[in-house]
């Protein structure tokens, strides 16, 4: 299953918790995976507190400048690249019984690095035997 994310800010990050758990078959029990295809964003698995929030945007920012990189003089993002390879493209949630087995305070985030943007995030969902 794909889903897409519209964002509307250069760094932004997303829940996109409900729609991964839409995703998942009802009889589903295994792993599921979350990717999102491009090579400027990434996915996580933390708190969607929207001060933390603001706080992994100004973390990303300050653990890569924006600017000096060799990359920018092709195309002028490669903070972006960078930030989303401090992150990751995807992430491994278990599943019982159709349902995400996420703890208390997880969820699962799409963080922006180059943005605005409309990003393709996929879904799978394995069973176990």
């Amino acid at each position: 299953m794909e889903f897409t994310v519209e964002t509307d800010a250069r760094t932004q990050v997303v829940d996109v918790t409900d729609r991964v758990a839409g995703a998942v078959p009802s009889d589903a029990t295994g792993v599921c995976t979350v990717f999102v295809r491009h090579t400027t964003a990434g996915v996580v698995v933390n708190e969607a507190e929207s001060r933390l929030l603001d706080d992994v945007v100004g973390f990303l920012g300050d653990a890569v400048a924006d600017d000096g990189w060799r990359h920018d003089e092709l195309d002028g993002n490669a903070d972006a690249h960078l930030r989303a390879l401090l992150l990751g493209p995807s992430v491994t949630v278990p599943v019982a019984d159709g349902r995400l087995a996420l703890g208390r305070w997880q969820s699962v985030l799409l963080v922006e690095c180059d943005g605005p943007r409309s990003r393709r995030v996929t879904v799978t969902a394995t069973r176990s035997d």
